[in-house]
């Protein structure tokens, strides 16, 4: 009994000084207030949606900003409104699958600036359809973009972030990285990839001073619907997902995501996850996954729609809203955040800094 007792008390005392431990750390961490005026943000797929906001979230807080995207036009625009708020910034065309771009973005950004103290690996492509109207193709583009991209992308700043120690590097997978939903296998199979990448970086590049913070999005406002590549049963299958996408019980908003995220960057989070339906999901996942795959099961039998034998074209969801001519659908799928031409933010950024290479 009286070993029992001391080993209870040990247990105890164990527990409260791990408690204390992480008291004084959180005290200390936010002693420290990590400052991110003056450095330099790389966020790739900027020129609009979530990656604009965090390249514009960045500049508020005293970032100089490198965007980079595959549509030139898109990247103009949004360099222009995010001058127009007064941050200093630079624009570059880059298909991330592509290695030599990757490279060469990172070495012109690096020329720009002196260096690239944080990495935002943002990137994606959405492909929306069942298994039988999928193929290797549309796998592989997934992987070159959201995985292949994302490892470019840091091979190309890592060698500069090692020889000073210090660096951030923001992997945002989602959370069809933890949680597999049907109809959206090519997107799921590529972040699944990321966040083990992600996962696995932040244990082995803690010693060198460098941050490597996951982040878990769920569904967000960001007119993603309007991008993304339907299969199948096209008008249907952008139906469920535009809704779902746009509808404020299951998305989130996408200006408070960027805020977010910016704030786990600075900080150096580990993993932060978005949005409350998000963190539900992943929890009861984790701890019910056969549950959770057969509860999948179910919406794809009853909610989902059936694929269809020539179902392998693509089409653009903007264009399956058009076919669909809805003036009540589109009026509940239009809340998601605006395009940089279209802005009306009156929030000022930071005054333009000088360099401070070092």
């Amino acid at each position: 009994m009286d070993g029992l007792r001391r080993g209870g008390q040990g247990l105890v005392l164990a527990a409260g000084g791990l408690g204390l431990g992480l008291v004084g750390r959180e005290l200390v961490r936010r002693w420290r207030r990590p400052e991110l005026r003056g450095q330099v943000a790389l966020v790739t797929g900027s020129s609009r949606g979530l990656g604009f906001l965090l390249a514009r979230e960045f500049a508020h807080h005293g970032c100089r900003v490198a965007l980079c995207a595959r549509d030139q036009r898109e990247l103009d625009r949004a360099r222009e409104e995010l001058e127009r708020q007064g941050a200093e910034v630079v624009a570059l065309r880059c298909d991330v699958g592509d290695r030599r771009q990757v490279e060469t973005t990172v070495g012109e950004v690096t020329a720009r600036f002196g260096r690239i103290d944080i990495l935002v690996n943002n990137a994606g492509i959405m492909q929306v359809g069942p298994i039988q109207n999928q193929t290797v193709e549309d796998f592989q583009r997934a992987m070159d973009v959201m995985y292949w991209g994302a490892l470019y992308s840091i091979l190309a700043v890592l060698p500069q972030m090692l020889e000073r120690h210090a660096g951030r590097i923001v992997n945002i997978t989602s959370i069809g990285s933890k949680v597999s939903m049907p109809h959206l296998l090519p997107y799921n199979s590529a972040k699944f990839a990321a966040l083990g990448l992600s996962e696995g970086l932040r244990a082995e590049l803690a010693r060198e001073g460098i941050s490597v913070v996951t982040i878990v999005p769920g569904l967000m406002r960001t007119g993603s619907h309007l991008n993304a590549l339907f299969k199948g049963r096209q008008e249907r299958e952008y139906g469920w997902f535009a809704l779902a996408a746009s509808l404020p019980l299951v998305s989130m908003d996408a200006e408070l995501a960027a805020r977010r995220i910016v704030e786990a960057a600075r900080w150096g989070e580990t993993e932060r996850i978005l949005s409350l339906p998000a963190n539900l999901a992943a929890r009861f996942h984790g701890l019910f996954p056969g549950t959770a795959v057969n509860i999948f099961e179910l919406v794809n039998r009853l909610i989902l729609p059936r694929p269809v034998a020539d179902g392998a074209a693509t089409v653009k969801g903007m264009e399956a809203q058009e076919r669909l001519a809805s003036p009540l659908f589109e009026f509940l799928t239009r809340g998601g955040f605006r395009p940089p031409a279209a802005t009306t933010s009156t929030r000022r950024l930071p005054q333009r800094m000088m360099p401070d290479n070092p």
